[in-house]
């Protein structure tokens, strides 16, 4: 299982953007979801949007990208996207949990220590379900723990 990560702001002066990305949501044809988000460093720290959005595998990803803008989804897709002023995203890979972005209210970015295996780190990661960044693609430390309460020692980020 692979998730698309999206993260954006809205343009200056933009109207109706958080009804224009559900309406892109409402069509684009796999399990997604929006967050409000704050304080991220790849977001200057900025106030934005997170959307995840799940695929099957790299093939699903190029579907993903393909019917993103055609079809019944382009309108809706163009309507957001008109209204972004900035965007950058990564894809993550399902390590070990649940691929369900329902009731999901908290992320916690994790970078693997040197020195410790991946196995190794992984076994200690806590959450419903961890992600990991995948050919380094995006701005984030490598792991996301994605959980529906803060997790201990690390509250992480509170999805809006």
């Amino acid at each position: 299982m692979l998730a698309y990560v999206f993260w954006h702001r809205p343009a200056p002066g933009a109207h109706d953007y958080e009804q224009r990305l559900t309406a892109f949501h409402d069509v684009i044809g796999v399990e997604s979801t929006w967050h409000r988000v704050s304080g991220l460093p790849w977001m200057a720290g900025l106030d934005g949007y997170e959307d995840w959005y799940l695929v099957e595998d790299w093939a699903g990803l190029g579907a993903l990208n393909e019917r993103a803008v055609s079809g019944p989804r382009r309108a809706p897709h163009d309507a957001a996207a008109a209204e972004a002023a900035w965007g950058q995203a990564g894809v993550y890979a399902l390590k070990r949990g649940r691929a369900d972005l329902h009731g999901i209210s908290h992320a916690a970015w994790r970078a693997k220590p040197a020195g410790l295996t991946y196995d190794a780190f992984e076994a200690r990661l806590p959450g419903r379900s961890v992600w990991q960044r995948q050919m380094t693609l995006g701005p984030t430390p490598e792991y996301v723990l994605l959980d529906n309460r803060p997790l201990e020692g690390d509250p992480g980020v509170e999805y809006a």
